[in-house]
Order: C-alpha cells, then sequence, then structure tokens
C-alpha cells in the first residue's frame, strides 16, 4: 500500500475509543539510516482544522494493529 492511498483514513485508538484525526493530515517521523517509519505525527487542530492549536501527537509505527480500507486501528495507552 502507498502512503498516498492510506490518505483519507482516520486513525483510531481502540484503547480509549478515540478518534486522532485522519492519516492525511499527518507528517511522518523517518529513520534516516533505514528509510523505515518511525512515527505518524497528528498536529490537534481546532475550528474544522483552519487553527492550529497546541501539542502534537506523536503515533509510533508498532503500534498500528490494523489498516482497514476506512480507518487505521492503533493499540497504546500512552501517546506523545
Amino acid at each position: 500500500m502507498r502512503f498516498r492511498d492510506m490518505g483519507d483514513k482516520e486513525i483510531i485508538n481502540v484503547n480509549e475509543g478515540t478518534r486522532l484525526g485522519m492519516l492525511g493530515q499527518t507528517d511522518l517521523e523517518i529513520d534516516e539510516s533505514t528509510g523505515q517509519i518511525e512515527a505518524f505525527i497528528i498536529p490537534n487542530y481546532k475550528w474544522f482544522g483552519l487553527v492550529k492549536e497546541g501539542e502534537e501527537t506523536k503515533i509510533r509505527w508498532n503500534s498500528i494493529k490494523k489498516i482497514g480500507e476506512d480507518m487505521i486501528m492503533i493499540e497504546t495507552d500512552k501517546l506523545e
């Protein structure tokens, strides 16, 4: 699967039952030595995505449990 094909997927934390955002709104943290994706970085938005507010949420690649047709399910108790 290509990254651009994942852009419209919602990210859901199954431990808390919360929606964290859309993958298309994220940045990537990449290990420069291996080229592997280490984490997704999701900005916290307010007012329909028009104004960025506060800190970012970092989701580690190893927290991803399932990439489905419409969503990405992660399982984590601790978000950075």
